[in-house]
């Protein structure tokens, strides 16, 4: 019965997926915050944080995954309310390369799930995911800048926006993306695999597959 409920309306069933809807919580509510003190535009960012935070709930990505996307999207909406880009030196190309980074693997998840990208637990697929990580990090890092730019046009000529900006962020968006692949593709293991396997099969005699 359980497996016909969808994901995101199933109870936490770990701490960890009980911290993720915590981190949801605290997105909801600084929507309403943000509706209520700042305005519509920031309202609309803390939207798109929250977003963050419900996607890998709906989709049931790993928890870690989860917690670090909500909290990563999280923080980067409450920096720019509280001003850190402009006076913390390098937050605005750390939260880049962050975020960046974990939307690139969120991304890269849906295409291994979607079967158009090979699963993680082979090594020899790592170069190929690890390219499709970037690939999909300076993709929504693009999305992003044009976002800013036209945000900058048509509604607040305040947005910041300019040459070295947009290529420093979208420089940031892959590096990220790169180093974000290199630590999580090569942990993750095939669906039945596990770390004793192959030694348990080498020494009962059974032919390795």
């Amino acid at each position: 019965m359980d497996r016909l409920i969808p994901a995101f309306l199933r109870r936490p069933e770990s701490p960890a997926a009980r911290v993720a809807d915590g981190v949801r919580l605290l997105a909801a509510a600084s929507v309403v915050a943000a509706a209520l003190g700042w305005g519509w535009i920031q309202f609309a960012v803390f939207m798109l944080a929250l977003l963050a935070a419900l996607v890998p709930r709906a989709l049931a990505f790993p928890s870690a995954l989860d917690i670090a996307t909500g909290t990563t999207a999280l923080v980067a909406a409450w920096s720019n309310v509280l001003d850190l880009y402009e006076t913390v030196p390098g937050w605005d190309k750390l939260i880049h390369a962050t975020l960046g980074g974990l939307v690139a693997l969120l991304a890269v998840t849906l295409a291994q799930r979607a079967g158009v990208a090979p699963a993680a637990g082979d090594r020899r697929a790592v170069p190929l995911l690890l390219t499709l990580a970037v690939a999909f990090g300076l993709a929504t890092g693009a999305v992003w800048e044009m976002l800013e730019w036209a945000g900058h046009t048509y509604i607040d000529p305040g947005v910041h926006v300019g040459y070295d900006d947009t290529i420093g962020d979208l420089a940031a968006d892959g590096f990220g993306s790169l180093v974000a692949g290199l630590v999580w593709f090569p942990q993750r293991r095939s669906p039945g695999r596990h770390p004793g396997a192959r030694t348990a099969a080498g020494r009962s005699g059974a032919p390795r597959p």
